[in-house]
C-alpha cells in the first residue's frame, strides 16, 4: 500500500512506498477526529462531543456499487482490511434493511488486534449494528439478532407495525424510534445514536440509505474505494434517491493505493 495524499517525506521514499500496512497503521490513518473523542458507547445523555458519521463504500470505475447485487466481487483483500479497521474504530455500524438482507449481515465480532485500542477509547469489544427499517420486515432468527455481542438496534418510525416491534424485542433487539411516521428521519437517527453514547458512527449503506443521509446533510465523511474494474450493467451507484437541490461539496483529505485500488477519504467542507 502506498500513501499518495497527503504528501509527506514517506510518500517520496521508494523503499517504503509499496508494502502491506499493518492494522495499527490503518487505524491511525482512519482515526476519528479528536473532537469526537469523549463518552463512548454505553454512556447516556445528550451532552458530550458531536457525533461523526462516516460512510464506507466501494465503486467500480464505471460507477457500480455492486455486481450481481453484492459488493464483495468488486472488493479486494486491502479493501476488506480497511473495512474491518473502520468497523473496529466505530461505536456503531448503521446499515439499511435491504443491505442486511442482500449481504447476509452478521453481528460485528470482537477482534483481539483492536482490543487495547477500543478499551482505551472507552468502547466495548465490538461495535453495535443499527438497522434502519420502516417495516421491520426482517428475519429475527438470524445471528444478527440472536447472538450479537451487543443487542442489535432497530431504527424505525413511530408508526412501525406493532407486531413487528414486538417480534423484534422478543428476539432481543432494541427498537429505537427515529421518526414520527412510518419512515426514519436520518438526522434524528444520528441524534438517537449519539444520545446512546454512540458518536463514532459508521454506515455501510446501502445506496438508498446513503442517499438519504447525504440529502439530510448529516454525512461528515466518505471513505470510498475505487475498484479498477468495469462491470457495465445497471447496478446502483453508491448513493441513490432524489437529486439534492445543490450538490454537496466534500474535500479530499487522504488517498491510498494498492494493486490498482484507490482508497480515498473525503470530508464535508
Amino acid at each position: 500500500m502506498r500513501r499518495l495524499l497527503p504528501v509527506t517525506d514517506e510518500t517520496a521514499a521508494p523503499a517504503e512506498a509499496d508494502r502491506e500496512w499493518g492494522l495499527d497503521e490503518l487505524a491511525e490513518a482512519y482515526a476519528y477526529p479528536p473532537a469526537v473523542e469523549g463518552p463512548a458507547a454505553g454512556s447516556t445523555g445528550p451532552t458530550g462531543p458531536e457525533p461523526w458519521l462516516r460512510a464506507n463504500m466501494v465503486s467500480t470505475l464505471d460507477g457500480a456499487a455492486q455486481h450481481d447485487g453484492r459488493s464483495q466481487s468488486i472488493s479486494s483483500a486491502a479493501d476488506m482490511r480497511i473495512f474491518g479497521t473502520l468497523r473496529a474504530l466505530a461505536d456503531v455500524v448503521m446499515v439499511g434493511a435491504e443491505t442486511v438482507r442482500q449481504e447476509g449481515y452478521r453481528p460485528a465480532r470482537a477482534r483481539e488486534e483492536f482490543a487495547v485500542r477500543r478499551a482505551a477509547a472507552g468502547q466495548g469489544p465490538a461495535p453495535a449494528i443499527a438497522v434502519v427499517s420502516a417495516s421491520l420486515d426482517l428475519d429475527f432468527s438470524l445471528p444478527l439478532f440472536t447472538s450479537p455481542l451487543l443487542p442489535t438496534l432497530l431504527l424505525t418510525g413511530a408508526a412501525a407495525p406493532p407486531d413487528r416491534v414486538a417480534a423484534a424485542e422478543k428476539a432481543g433487539a432494541r427498537v429505537v424510534i427515529a421518526g414520527d411516521g412510518t419512515g426514519v428521519d436520518p438526522a434524528r437517527a444520528v441524534r438517537a445514536l449519539a444520545g446512546l453514547g454512540m458518536r463514532r458512527i459508521l454506515t455501510e449503506g446501502g445506496p438508498r440509505l446513503l442517499g438519504q443521509l447525504v440529502a439530510a446533510g448529516v454525512l461528515d465523511e466518505l471513505c470510498l474505494t475505487v475498484s479498477p474494474m468495469l462491470t457495465v450493467g445497471d447496478a446502483q451507484r453508491i448513493a441513490g434517491g432524489p437529486q439534492v437541490a445543490v450538490p454537496k461539496r466534500f474535500e479530499l483529505t487522504s488517498l491510498l493505493e494498492e494493486a490498482g485500488f484507490l482508497f480515498s477519504r473525503y470530508r464535508r467542507t
